[in-house]
């Protein structure tokens, strides 16, 4: 299988949404109805995407087709939530960050430094009734229907030289984002941020030292082993970062339950596909060997990060009652997890 680099951080430049969405074919013909669907990722899962779309018309008998358009083609990423809300789009698939000034609580569900440190537990952590009811009452409020959500995949350190502990960190600069960027900063260890396209020219030239930024497979997409090849493990946060789908109402409302069925259960299977795909890929760089060498951080260091990563985590609690809500469920975990 051959992966190509996401579009999901690139996808926030918009093209001409106006001149692209006049293009758009009716939503429905007399006998059969078609949703537009909008991800944020490009043509490198065009063969998840073929299966999906597949998967709807022959469950429907041919009634229920789905049209899918990747990241920028309409609309840029960041403004999903309201393509959808407006109808422009009939279903979104993005990640809550794109959206979290129109959405309070989408840095969190989107994944804070420290959430959590497996698929399993992401996974029962969202099915739980607390959760999945704030997260419907947040997009309801929005405007959408709130479907689920999906689950992305490693995001882990990348260096020059061996990590065997955090303090190893104190003598080296990092990029990484901003919230990560906060926490590692509580622990004495310097960070900057700096787009994809300039990771390579950084480690090369000694400007940073490492890099938090993804998994193996988009490390070695932008041939940063050729300049850095010391793969660190942080436990920090896994998946490091979750997917959403929403509806728009008015598109969702006026599905039968049967096609409503059909695509919750297509969603369902796209969103496993996709992680699939995602895992398929970060352990096809691992096993051919000769490109990183893996290590994990101590497990005292691991609980040591979202320790630290509590004051981001305050920062997003203080957002909005809602917020308070939702970091105390993740507050729960973390110490029904032994994290915190």
């Amino acid at each position: 299988m051959k992966f190509s680099l996401f579009t999901r951080r690139a996808a926030l430049a918009a093209v001409s949404g106006a001149l692209a969405l006049t293009a758009i074919a009716p939503a429905a013909s007399a006998d059969t109805t078609r949703l537009r669907f909008h991800t944020y990722f490009g043509t490198e899962i065009d063969h998840v995407i073929k299966k999906f779309r597949d998967t709807v018309k022959e469950q429907s008998g041919g009634d229920l087709r789905v049209q899918v358009f990747h990241g920028g083609e309409l609309v840029a990423s960041d403004q999903l939530l309201e393509a959808t809300s407006k109808g422009s789009i009939d279903i979104a698939h993005g990640v809550g960050s794109y959206w979290s000034g129109q959405v309070d609580i989408g840095n969190i569900e989107a994944g804070l430094p420290g959430g959590w440190t497996s698929i399993e537990e992401a996974k029962t952590f969202f099915a739980s009734e607390p959760v999945d009811a704030i997260l419907n009452e947040a997009y309801e409020e929005a405007g959408v229907v709130y479907l689920g959500k999906g689950w992305g995949h490693d995001y882990d350190l990348l260096t020059k030289e061996p990590v065997t502990s955090l303090e190893d960190l104190k003598s080296r600069k990092i990029r990484a984002t901003a919230q990560i960027g906060k926490v590692l900063g509580s622990l004495g260890i310097q960070t900057v941020y700096l787009p994809a396209g300039e990771l390579y020219i950084g480690l090369s030239t000694n400007l940073i030292d490492g890099a938090i930024y993804g998994g193996p497979v988009e490390y070695e997409q932008l041939k940063l082993n050729e300049t850095a090849t010391h793969y660190t493990r942080l436990n920090m946060l896994m998946p490091g970062w979750t997917d959403t789908y929403l509806a728009n109402p008015d598109t969702w409302n006026a599905l039968s339950d049967e096609h409503k069925t059909i695509m919750q259960d297509a969603i369902a299977a796209y969103a496993q596909d996709l992680n699939d795909w995602l895992a398929d890929g970060n352990k096809s760089v691992e096993e051919k060997g000769g490109v990183f060498t893996f290590a994990t951080l101590p497990a005292e260091d691991s609980k040591q990060l979202t320790i630290a990563a509590q004051e981001v985590w305050q920062e997003e609690a203080a957002r909005s009652e809602r917020n308070d809500k939702l970091i105390e469920l993740l507050i729960e975990n973390a110490k029904a997890q032994g994290r915190l």
